[in-house]
């Protein structure tokens, strides 16, 4: 009995240890795709899109709130470029809507002189969180910048584009 006592506490240390160990990791190196998700704790879509990016091996740490207008304001997302969820990447960038993972990582690598992130403004049937079926609506994903504009960063024609 003694013996299961002491194996099972080990065990359950070892585990632990090694959570913190890999948390702290992603959490410091700089190549791991890590966001801070911001969302209503009722939207389904976000947690389709949250799976979406963990099934393209990003990171994520869900926060939900009831209002996310103050988050969205501070972060420069003007109404217009507004969806459901805001996520901000460990570097400063964010990402607000249904943005593929895939344009995310491009994004990333590429850090685009003036920029604040991507968007995909509204709610558009197809994107990654979103899918419903056979439906699908192409769409772009913007690119934000500093001064308030934006440009056409990604055009979405078919669905399959976008993983």
């Amino acid at each position: 009995m003694f013996y299961f006592k002491y194996l099972t506490r080990l065990l359950l240390t070892l585990f632990t240890t090694a959570l913190l160990i890999t948390g702290s990791r992603a959490a410091d190196d700089p190549g791991l795709p890590v966001m801070d998700v911001y969302k209503n704790p009722a939207c389904g879509c976000c947690h389709g899109w949250i799976t979406h990016l963990a099934q393209n091996g990003f990171i994520t740490v869900a926060h939900d709130m009831d209002d996310l207008s103050p988050l969205k304001t501070e972060n420069n997302i003007e109404p217009r470029y507004e969806s459901c969820h805001t996520a901000i990447s460990k570097n400063g960038y964010v990402f607000e809507g249904h943005v593929p993972a895939k344009t995310i990582r491009r994004f990333l690598l590429e850090r685009p002189k003036d920029a604040i992130g991507l968007t995909v403004p509204g709610m558009v049937a197809g994107s990654p969180g979103m899918e419903y079926g056979d439906n699908f609506t192409p769409y772009s994903v913007l690119l934000l910048k500093k001064d308030g504009s934006s440009r056409v960063y990604a055009r979405i024609k078919i669905q399959k584009e976008q993983y």
